[in-house]
């Protein structure tokens, strides 16, 4: 709409030959958000093309709050009335801090069905046209109708005790209470502490915390729970005289105390002081009563919120690990990060479990909701993953015991978790993932990419719907290479998708510091200024040292009816063998050690625990080791009628270049080992 023009089907009004060439137009599609305003319009708001974003928000801060607030009622009343015209007088603030009169009309635009979807209007200077009677009739009429609304909904969304104070030491709240300067008192401790003051810090010396039977006003409404309205300077310093004489120089004339009553108890006192002597009508009495009630019941909200907070988070703190142990070959970082926004407690957690052989164990999770019983779930499946993890249980199976665990618990909560069992040695990964989201690999050179990892069903429902199936992925990770795992507080934000998520994430990986603890602070401060509405969990495990060659040792422990875990040891022994240049003999040694792991679960009723490792001397070998706990020592027999029973020992005598048997204790261990190729051989074969 060009500057200064007017609808065909405008209503006719004859202020609107006012001023025509400080009017501009509007036009506000209602479905998609998008305001356009034209050049006259961003004018009268002091703001230019380019410091518009095109949408309602570019206008706050312009209009004064109070208006604002009565300006978007008349709106909001309009559209669900049916309406096709709104007006109304509101206030623009200037750059320099002064206030102007504008006015605005507007025509609403419906379907075919009734539902509002686009309005046009205008927007024009109205300084002149109100004048300044009407300018400070209006003023009074806001002050004395709206206080009470405006500050309800400034505080609506303070959740906290801060969030209160917070809005009191903006330098705008005494505009939006109508008076000159404020105090707001607390109650602590049997004293008041006094937490904002307004506009600006201006505290008198010895005032900041005070006794409730001191001589002072506020101490006055909140020992005797009733307001206190002070009409003169000469009531004022008769009163308290000591105060008067620090804040005489102030100007103040008048002042309205008001307690803070919360639970027929008070929690604090609000004062509001006045530069103008004023005597308070019955009605502005009632104002200013029913302000301090809004206003108490805000502060009894935000500490009953602030104390269960503290009560979750510190339940919380105590259910993650209190520390990070020392893991040789590997260098960890871990971080935990409460929502920006509400600042709610979750589910979300980590750990690190130190496992034999070089071995260790790294789990992200997130339990469902945001509350005590979250963070009371999390603790528990924290231990009981850490449990099954330490007791040898191979990845599939610690997290299909942790899933049974959950739902066996009296709770309907769900879990997403995801655990990497890391062999440091050789640098294989096992990955599961129980509907948590995929990790990424950082490379040494600084590229990332995102680790596709089969998953099952979350904590909880696999049990419930009887899929207790996890896939194990393995990958394998060079010295400097760095797993990252992390919750989806850290990737997913309102508005976007997953993967949107996941590219800004390893966008901040590849450009961020290689130093593992400056990376992980990056990431939850670059990331989490984006998002900030949930939790958010990370873990971080970096590989270090050279590649295994010449030495080593892996082991793993086998529970009966673990078939994961006899997996589990295979493979391990596969990717030592490999990293340890015996690649010729991976298929003789694998087989081997199967054959004594088998033997020793079915003869034995027990756990097994299989050891590779290398030896050095004139010749390299791999020693393969398997205890069990039964004192009955194998022995070799010739194979049965049907050709299978009795082959075992005869395999590994015919495969491996030595074997024997060792009694440990109550128990026993069968050994084998293989002649390998030494490094230079290897490099000369290579050659």
């Amino acid at each position: 709409m060009p500057a200064g023009s007017v609808p065909d089907d405008w209503p006719a009004r004859p202020e609107l030959t006012l001023a025509l060439n400080r009017m501009g137009g509007f036009d506000w599609d209602l479905d998609t958000g998008v305001l356009h305003m034209d050049a006259s319009a961003l004018e009268l708001f002091a703001l230019t093309p380019e410091e518009f974003n095109g949408r309602l928000s570019g206008l706050t801060g312009k209009v004064l709050r109070s208006d604002a607030a009565d300006l978007d009622a008349q709106v909001t009343r309009a559209l669900k009335e049916g309406r096709e015209t709104y007006s109304a007088y509101y206030r623009i603030r200037a750059p320099d801090g002064t206030l102007h009169w504008t006015y605005t009309q507007g025509r609403i635009r419906r379907d075919g069905e009734g539902h509002p979807h686009r309005i046009i209007g205008i927007v024009r200077d109205a300084a002149e046209e109100l004048g300044h009677s009407v300018v400070r009739r209006d003023e009074n009429r806001l002050t004395h109708t709206t206080i009470v609304e405006t500050l309800t909904a400034a505080l609506a969304h303070a959740r906290t005790v801060q969030d209160v104070i917070d809005f009191f030491r903006d330098d705008r709240a005494v505009q939006h209470l109508g008076s000159d300067l404020l105090v707001l008192g607390i109650v602590e401790a049997g004293r008041i502490h006094m937490v904002a003051e307004g506009p600006g810090e201006h505290y008198v010396p010895g005032t900041r915390w005070t006794r409730i039977d001191d001589n002072f006003p506020m101490s006055d409404v909140i020992r005797t729970m009733a307001p206190r309205f002070i009409e003169s300077r000469e009531e004022f310093a008769g009163s308290y005289p000591w105060l008067w004489e620090r804040i005489k120089d102030t100007g103040i004339s008048s002042a309205a105390y008001l307690p803070l009553i919360a639970q027929a108890r008070p929690v604090g006192a609000i004062g509001l002081l006045y530069r103008e002597t004023r005597g308070f009508t019955q009605q502005e009495r009632n104002l200013l009563i029913a302000l301090s009630s809004s206003l108490s019941q805000s502060i009894a909200r935000a500490m009953l919120y602030d104390q269960e907070h503290d009560l979750a988070e510190g339940l919380q703190q105590s259910m993650l690990p209190r520390h990070i142990p020392e893991i040789p070959g590997a260098q960890i970082a871990v971080r935990y990060r409460s929502a920006r926004m509400g600042r709610d407690i979750g589910g979300d957690w980590y750990d690190v479990i130190p496992l034999p052989g070089g071995r260790v164990g790294a789990v992200i999770g997130d339990v469902q909701g945001h509350d005590t019983q979250a963070a009371a779930v999390m603790g528990q499946l924290r231990i009981v993953l850490r449990a099954y993890a330490t007791e040898g249980h191979a990845p599939a199976t610690v997290m299909a015991r942790a899933s049974s665990f959950l739902h066996d618990l009296d709770t309907d909560r769900f879990a997403t978790c995801a655990y990497a069992e890391a062999d440091l040695s050789t640098g294989v990964v096992q990955l599961v993932r129980a509907g948590h989201i995929d990790p990424l690999l950082r490379h040494t050179d600084g590229t990332c990419r995102r680790l596709p990892v089969s998953g099952g069903l979350p904590l909880g429902l696999s049990a419930e719907f009887g899929r207790l199936d996890y896939p194990v992925t393995t990958v394998e990770i060079d010295p400097g290479e760095t797993l990252l795992m992390f919750t989806d507080g850290l990737v997913e934000q309102p508005g976007s998708d997953l993967d949107e998520g996941m590219q800004r994430l390893s966008a901040v990986v590849r450009a961020g510091p290689y130093e593992l603890h400056q990376l992980a602070d990056r990431l939850c401060d670059v990331i989490g200024e984006r998002v900030g509405e949930d939790d958010m969990a990370v873990l971080l495990l970096r590989r270090q040292g050279a590649a295994t060659q010449g030495g080593g040792r892996l082991q793993q422990h086998i529970a009966p009816a673990d078939p994961e875990a006899l997996s589990a040891a295979r493979h391990m022994i596969r990717a030592a063998v490999r990293a340890w240049g015996a690649r010729e003999r991976s298929d003789e040694i694998e087989l081997v050690a199967d054959e004594l792991v088998t033997n020793a679960l079915l003869h034995t009723d027990g756990a097994a625990v299989v050891t590779i490792r290398i030896l050095t001397g004139p010749e390299r070998r791999v020693r393969v080791d398997v205890e069990d706990k039964s004192s009955t020592l194998p022995r070799r027999r010739e194979p049965g009628e049907s050709g299978v029973s009795g082959r075992g020992l005869l395999l590994v005598d015919r495969l491996a270049d030595v074997w024997g048997v060792e009694s440990r204790g109550s128990g026993k261990c069968v050994w084998c080992e293989f002649v390998v190729p030494g490094r230079h051989d290897v490099a000369e074969d290579a050659a």
